[in-house]
């Protein structure tokens, strides 16, 4: 099962590191960031770089959610552990699938690439090829594209990059 626990933002790295050092790997089968690529330009170029798909969040992969929670008391810095009330919730199905899909193996969102044509956005390669219904923004300029998604019980704005490289 799949679970997220809340850190201030900023501090998710460092949470990562932790958790892997603390929680043996019978329990924490996996901890992750979820990243996406974008472009920024600054000294006259674009670079290629990686930010955080969701500020503020660590995502665990555990079989013993209860061992896991004792284990996370050693954590500094943490938050809580997702849920509703007292009792610890895993993502749903869809939640998973979608990191699963547009981030892969490596966590990774990677830029998608597309064109618009009379003021709708077709993206052609990339994660978001087939998902421009989850599209709520673009900014060409930043080169990126805010999505709403279902993420922990509720819709949550991501960017992820996208480059238009035609106007039809």
């Amino acid at each position: 099962m799949w679970y997220v626990i809340q850190v201030k933002s900023g501090t998710e790295e460092d949470t990562v590191r932790q958790c892997q050092r603390c929680i043996e790997g019978t329990v924490l089968l996996e901890c992750f960031i979820p990243y996406y690529e974008e472009m920024k330009r600054y000294e006259g170029r674009w670079h290629k770089e990686k930010s955080v798909l969701f500020p503020g969040y660590v995502f665990m992969v555990t079989e013993d959610v209860t061992t896991l929670f004792h284990r996370l008391k050693k954590v500094s810095g943490l938050t809580k552990l997702l849920g509703t009330g007292d009792e610890i919730v895993a993502l749903n199905e869809t939640e998973v699938d979608f990191i699963r899909r547009f981030g892969k193996k490596e966590h990774l969102v990677e830029i998608s690439q597309g064109i618009i044509v009379n003021d709708r956005v077709v993206v052609k390669e990339g994660p978001l090829a087939g998902n421009e219904g989850l599209i709520k923004r673009i900014d060409r300029h930043k080169r990126k594209a805010y999505l709403e998604i279902p993420m922990f019980g509720r819709m949550v704005m991501a960017q992820v990059g996208l480059d238009i490289v035609e106007r039809v």
